[in-house]
């Protein structure tokens, strides 16, 4: 990465985002569970505080609030932290909202181990899991905060509920910010194996693959920021050519992108696919940079699950 690089949250540029769509939309409303500040929500609610729906301390109300502005005709963006999104409130985003397949936006922020010092409670690693798990749900984890711009924008014209997981700590900037719903993205090609990754593992499946490429080593690496629905063709032309894979996210290992990409490729295309993931443990607190290194998500973990990977090939 070099030293000028742009380097931005992915919540930040959803503050962004907001304003700029407020001042085109009349009929987008934004609600908060008081942490506005943090989610930046707070940029929309500054510009325009007769849209901006504070639910206090009530995530389980906030999704109905956001359920009942999507039935009056408005197009309700709902944010929270990830863990409590997608965790206290889960059976109102499935009863409430997916199940009418309501237009509400629920955009989640701080997920991942990337929250830091704020520990277990709040490092959510199910969330992708249970979001996916939800019919009709649109699951998006974009790279960066070009990408989340993007992807915010277009799921205005997603019919129906989407999940869009946003973090805490800056990110280097590697897409060209265009996000297509149901599209994956090849960012480096090579026929040797495939590194399918989403969210700030991105990143550091391009710098794998700059490392193994010294070694005589191609690795394919794709931008999977639509976890659900998968581009499946991008995957399975990926599977095809390099019959090996790694997946790579900021996730527990069960049931989040890893899961859903051996679930398709078993049943159309079975190669080795290893994952590079949270290990089914809860995170701590610490140093962002220190706990990705801790629980194995670092380049090098992605270069060895590689080298693996290509080994168990046929």
């Amino acid at each position: 990465m070099g030293d000028t690089q742009v380097f931005e949250a992915t919540r930040d540029a959803y503050g962004r985002a907001l304003v700029e769509l407020g001042a085109l939309r009349d009929d987008l409303v934004v609600l908060d569970a008081d942490l506005s500040g943090s989610t930046r929500t707070k940029k929309f609610a500054d510009q325009y505080p007769d849209r901006f729906f504070n639910a206090g301390i009530a995530e389980q109300n906030m999704m109905n609030m956001a359920a009942g502005l999507a039935l009056a005709g408005k197009v309700a963006f709902a944010s929270t932290f990830a863990i409590f999104a997608t965790g206290r409130a889960w059976e109102q985003v499935r009863n409430t909202i997916a199940y009418p397949r309501l237009p509400v936006k629920i955009i989640a922020t701080h997920a991942g181990l990337t929250v830091g010092a704020d520990g277990a409670s709040h490092q959510a690693l199910e969330d992708i899991a249970v979001m996916r798990a939800i019919p009709g749900m649109h699951v998006i984890v974009p790279a960066d905060g070009a990408e989340a711009e993007a992807a915010i924008k277009a799921s205005l014209d997603i019919e129906g509920p989407v999940y869009i997981r946003l973090g805490r700590a800056k990110v280097p900037t590697i897409t060209d910010g265009e996000f297509v719903p149901g599209r994956g993205s090849t960012l480096a090609n090579g026929d040797d194996v495939a590194i399918v990754a989403c969210g700030i593992m991105v990143a550091r499946a391009l710098e794998a693959a700059d490392r193994m490429r010294e070694r005589g080593i191609n690795c394919r690496v794709i931008n999977m920021s639509a976890v659900k629905p998968l581009d499946e063709d991008l995957l399975l032309r990926a599977a095809r050519s390099c019959e090996a894979v790694v997946t790579a996210e900021e996730h527990n290992v069960i049931g989040g992108l890893g899961s859903a990409v051996a679930e398709f490729l078993g049943a159309n295309c079975p190669v080795p696919v290893l994952p590079v993931a949270v290990k089914d443990r809860f995170g701590q607190s610490g140093d962002p940079d220190a706990l990705l290194e801790y629980y194995g998500l670092m380049p090098n973990d992605i270069e060895a699950a590689c080298v693996r990977a290509m080994q168990m090939r046929g």
